[in-house]
């Protein structure tokens, strides 16, 4: 069995995609998008994405901690992890129709995950739009659209932890 060096990339099935930041005789340490930090077994059961020899040379956590993020942006769609606010941790959406009949509840973490994505497919978009050849006129025209859709969302930052991540519309003249 080939131990991973730093660097590696791989897909734990409880963890989803991560890089090995630290090996010892028994274990990887790996960063992974969504849980952060874990710790597992060398012979534990992933897949491999992209193996980096054993190196021994030594890097300095932030390095290790940049190209991990890197990594991460280059193969995800998902351009960080935003922590929700604490007050609604294990909390459930209800929603109730007009008319008795059965509710649908939704955990508020399943909800506020999709309501991550969409912000961060938005900016994606936003991206891709400023480097396309459009004219410039059709570029801004696209990009007010989005910043409607923001405005639209702004309606969720109450589950943001932090205001920085909250959706911010057209501001009003």
């Amino acid at each position: 069995m080939n131990i991973l060096g730093i660097g590696s990339r791989i897909k734990h099935p409880e963890f989803g995609l991560g890089v090995v930041t630290n090996v010892t005789s028994k274990f990887y340490w790996v960063t992974f998008m969504e849980t952060g930090l874990e710790t597992i077994a060398i012979d534990s059961t992933f897949e491999i994405i992209e193996a980096v020899e054993d190196e021994v040379d030594s890097v300095s956590f932030y390095e290790v901690e940049r190209t991990l993020k890197n990594l991460l942006q280059k193969w995800s769609d998902v351009s960080q992890v935003v922590p929700m606010a604490d007050k609604w941790k294990g909390g459930k959406l209800i929603m109730e129709p007009s008319t008795p009949t059965t509710n649908k509840e939704v955990p508020i973490d399943t909800f506020f995950h999709k309501i991550v994505m969409v912000r961060d497919r938005l900016r994606v978009m936003e991206q891709k739009i400023n480097s396309s050849k459009l004219e410039e006129i059709d570029k801004i025209e696209l990009q007010q659209y989005i910043t409607r859709c923001y405005g639209s969302l702004t309606t969720f930052n109450v589950l943001f932890k932090s205001t920085n991540d909250y959706f911010v519309g057209e501001k009003t003249k």
